[in-house]
């Protein structure tokens, strides 16, 4: 579990630039809990077995996706979400607004924005966009 933190932590620094050190920290002692109610939580290890990127479905919705920052960009988060859709069949999410990178990359895997709101789902000032995989 401290692994997954350090990863959540560590993705979290590198791609939500919008949140203060303090809103992390804060933000940083509900995750565990998250963490422990995930239906399926999906972890990828490095070699030396050690966590690097883990992400978290509920029926048929990732509720997150964290890559650190020293593999971001190597196709782990492509690889991790891949294996979502064809085992778990994800078809939706919601990401912040605020980071344009993670937006761009659930559009490039094949998502598109349906809905958007002023508040997260704290009803904190950060807008999220609402994404999901056309029907086919």
């Amino acid at each position: 579990m401290e692994q997954l933190l350090k990863v959540w932590e560590n993705s979290v620094k590198a791609t939500h630039l919008f949140l203060s050190e303090g809103e992390i920290e804060n933000i940083r002692k509900y995750v565990p809990q998250a963490l422990k109610e995930i239906p399926f939580l999906i972890v990828a290890e490095n070699e030396d077995q050690i966590p690097v990127g883990f992400m978290g479905i509920a029926g048929r919705h990732l509720e997150m996706l964290f890559v650190s920052d020293d593999v971001r960009g190597k196709g782990l988060g492509r690889k991790l979400l891949a294996y979502g859709i064809e085992k778990y069949a994800v078809n939706d999410l919601a990401v912040n607004e605020q980071n344009p990178l993670a937006k761009g990359f659930y559009e490039h895997m094949g998502f598109a924005v349906y809905k958007r709101t002023e508040c997260d789902e704290q009803g904190n000032p950060y807008p999220l966009l609402y994404m999901k995989r056309p029907s086919i």
